[in-house]
């Protein structure tokens, strides 16, 4: 996700490059012949007829760079903390983990039904999007921060819509 790139390559980091190949390469009479010296791409992958998967995925650290693709990560682990710590300034809201990533997990009340409510209005609001899951079997709001224009006005934002749909959840319920 942080790459900000479809979820469809993976890379593989080997000490042993002689074992990578061996493990991954294959051949078929079909097959032409590579030059001595050449790379065969037919010993890195798992599979011959496949696009360019990881090509979007290069572009971006290409882009960002090892500098650019840091300071996102930390930003977007700094947003997370905020949203949090902002949420939490409300009665009512209680951040369930040490957030620490780009994760906050948050729940609202003292049941799961306040918390599935507050889920559904923050939605329904229409600023902001969670989603909800189930962590030690009780219903939470998952937070993820991952755009990468995301900014600590978004985030401030995100946190007072979430405030807010749980104040209208709590005054239903009271």
């Amino acid at each position: 996700k942080w790459l900000q790139t479809p979820y469809d390559c993976g890379f593989a980091i080997v000490r042993d490059a002689e074992a990578h190949r061996r493990a991954m390469a294959f051949g078929a009479s079909y097959l032409p012949p590579v030059a001595e010296g050449e790379r065969d791409p037919t010993h890195y992958v798992p599979e011959l007829s496949r696009r360019a998967r990881g090509f979007t995925s290069w572009a971006m650290l290409r882009h960002f760079g090892r500098d650019g693709i840091s300071r996102m990560v930390e930003r977007h682990c700094r947003l997370a903390k905020l949203i949090a710590d902002k949420a939490a300034e409300e009665a009512g809201i209680a951040v369930l983990n040490e957030v620490v990533l780009n994760q906050a997990v948050l729940r609202f009340g003292d049941d799961d039904r306040k918390t599935l409510a507050t889920i559904a209005q923050l939605q329904n609001d229409g600023i902001a999007f969670a989603g909800g899951s189930k962590w030690r079997e009780r219903w939470m709001m998952r937070i993820s921060v991952s755009g990468y224009s995301t900014s600590e006005a978004d985030a401030e934002r995100t946190a007072e819509a979430i405030k807010s749909a749980w104040r209208q959840v709590r005054g239903r319920n009271e």
